[in-house]
């Protein structure tokens, strides 16, 4: 019967999310220095109260990669990854989880010291993966996902 009854809760767990998220009005957004270039993807994505933002990598306003490697990429990223936010109405306190894409996973507390430079406590969830061939030959890539903040406030506990 508990067994029964755990399956009947996450059933209906799984139901309220689905039924919650069907009538999500979606928009995507193709703003900033990367707009008009032809690019098969979106700048981001927001469904409901959530923000998808499209993997970004160390490149100037003129789609240039920033020279120097790791450090100067990092920022650069993290600067877009700003902007990408801030057209938005939202800040990095406002990101509930990244993902990175590292060309060497050797060089993950080069990005680590220069990632959280930008967050404070408590940290979004994050994955970090080494890839190869990311564009540009782009030393990493990074990826985020944000909460608009009437969401966040439904997700408190």
């Amino acid at each position: 019967m508990r067994i029964y009854m755990r399956e009947l809760t996450l059933a209906a767990l799984c139901l309220g999310v689905v039924v919650s998220s069907a009538g999500a009005e979606t928009q995507f957004f193709d703003e900033g220095p990367m707009a008009g270039r032809g690019y098969p993807f979106s700048e981001s994505v927001r469904v409901g109260d959530i923000l998808f933002i499209s993997g970004q990598v160390g490149v100037d306003e003129e789609d240039n990669l920033v020279p120097g490697g790791i450090g100067p990429e990092s920022r650069q990223i993290m600067s877009n990854m700003s902007g990408v936010l801030k057209r938005r109405g939202l800040g990095f306190s406002d990101v509930v989880k990244c993902t990175v894409f590292l060309a060497d996973v050797d060089e993950w507390a080069v990005f680590n010291d220069i990632y959280k430079t930008y967050f404070e406590p408590p940290y979004p969830a994050r994955s970090a993966l080494g890839a190869n061939g990311l564009a540009l030959g782009a030393r990493l890539e990074v990826e985020c996902i944000a909460a608009f903040p009437d969401e966040q406030e439904k997700l408190a506990p």
